[in-house]
């Protein structure tokens, strides 16, 4: 077995699409119209749809906004260096949500950015890398 993807359903495709591609920096590997059913599939991620997970954005047309809930918790991105990425998504326009710092209860190095619809990205810190905090 293996884990294919992860669906979020987006109020504008076209935002969505611009934050994961070009704050994130995923490739769009496959995107498809439905027009029987009237929604948009695009999926995205950082390799080829075979041999890792990635996600699918999900644009039902006519539906702007969704309750994202209190069951949804986060997607997680592996980063080599979590201060330098934050500021890499601060200066392309995304919103950090939590500045990079150790976790509660804990040491691993983790920050929050969200997507255009509010849903969570946890970046975490790559436990290989020797990353230090500015100024630090």
């Amino acid at each position: 077995m293996q884990l294919l993807h992860t669906m979020l359903r987006v109020g504008n495709l076209e935002e969505s699409l611009k934050f994961y591609t070009e704050v994130l920096g995923m490739k769009l590997l496959r995107q498809k119209e439905y027009p029987d059913g009237k929604f948009t599939l695009a999926f995205v991620g950082y390799g080829d749809m075979s041999d890792t997970t990635v996600l699918e954005l999900t644009y039902n047309w006519g539906v702007t906004e969704y309750n994202l809930g209190d069951a949804y918790g986060h997607i997680a991105i592996g980063v080599d260096d979590i201060y330098g990425t934050c500021n890499e998504i601060k200066a392309r326009g995304g919103k950090v949500s939590r500045e990079p710092g150790p976790m509660k209860h804990g040491s691993t190095v983790i920050a929050f950015v969200e997507d255009p619809d509010g849903y969570k990205v946890e970046l975490v810190q790559l436990e290989n890398q020797d990353v230090r905090r500015p100024g630090g």
